[in-house]
């Protein structure tokens, strides 16, 4: 199944994609797309629905992040090698965590805003899975069976708050808009393997990162498995993984965002995002 959510930013209603590519309205079975619909039963529920029978969305309405109310938003740092390289980073004996805040989730065609101050603004694209069973001490092999599915995330990075103001990562992860996802919440039973994706970003239609998720440094079943030795994480939770090399850190020169460039994404089976940088909106 592909799970969206719709409509204006605070009034999304509850969607599952049609065999077709159209909309359905889910709102007459479930309020939100949220952990509690999240587990295996939850989403049997939803399979056992004729999607036919369901009203059809506006065309082209407004797409939120598929899933709503996360509690926690957790991201895994330098988890390919090529772009720890480019960063002049060494390379990860373990996953690096950090986190970023829930309320920096937008849509996928959301606008990115410019946060005040900032100087070095950046893109990543990751692939992010959310939580559908709660997860403790889980070992490697039962890892993606904890897993309700799967969907882009855009890691928007501020890299001079990030790495030049002291203090930890997340003082440049955690704007404002910083959190793009969607458009989907792509079930795990669609996804053949996760870890043999295609990848892409685009600036102004100028490729800029091309990558998949097979040269991971930690597997998705590792970074859930080693996430949990420190931490329990809930249904509706959202875990993004890492990006491949190709960001503006990378480029030499680098070549920040600004106000007006337009980040297109996509990930092999996830679907696509676009969005477009504005300047800070008061």
């Amino acid at each position: 199944m592909k799970l969206v959510r719709f409509g204006d930013v605070g009034a999304e209603k509850p969607g599952i994609v049609d065999a077709q590519g159209a909309i359905r309205d889910l709102s007459a079975h479930v309020k939100d797309i949220t952990g509690d619909v999240l587990g295996d039963a939850g989403l049997d529920k939803l399979r056992k629905i004729d999607t036919k029978s369901l009203p059809v969305a506006p065309q082209g309405v407004r797409l939120g992040a598929p899933v709503a109310q996360v509690r926690n938003f957790i991201a895994v740092g330098l988890n390919y090698e090529d772009h720890a390289k480019e960063t002049g980073s060494p390379i990860p004996k373990e996953p690096i965590l950090f986190n970023k805040l829930p309320n920096c989730i937008v849509g996928p065609d959301d606008e990115v805003m410019i946060p005040k101050g900032s100087l070095k603004l950046d893109y990543e694209i990751e692939i992010a899975f959310v939580i559908g069973k709660r997860a403790r001490y889980v070992a490697e092999k039962d890892a993606l069976s904890h897993i309700s599915g799967y969907a882009i995330c855009n890691d928007i990075s501020e890299r001079h708050f990030q790495a030049e103001r002291g203090g930890q990562w997340m003082k440049g992860k955690c704007a404002e808009t910083f959190g793009p996802l969607g458009p989907w919440l792509v079930t795990r039973d669609e996804i053949e393997d996760v870890q043999n994706l295609a990848m892409s970003l685009d600036v102004n239609g100028q490729r800029r990162q091309t990558g998949s998720t097979k040269t991971m440094i930690f597997g998705i079943a590792h970074c859930l498995h080693y996430i949990t030795q420190f931490m329990v994480l809930e249904p509706g939770d959202v875990v993004t993984t890492g990006t491949p090399p190709g960001v503006a850190l990378g480029m030499k020169p680098p070549v920040w965002l600004k106000a007006g460039d337009v980040m297109t994404l996509g990930i092999q089976g996830l679907g696509a995002q676009k969005q477009k940088v504005v300047a800070f909106k008061e």
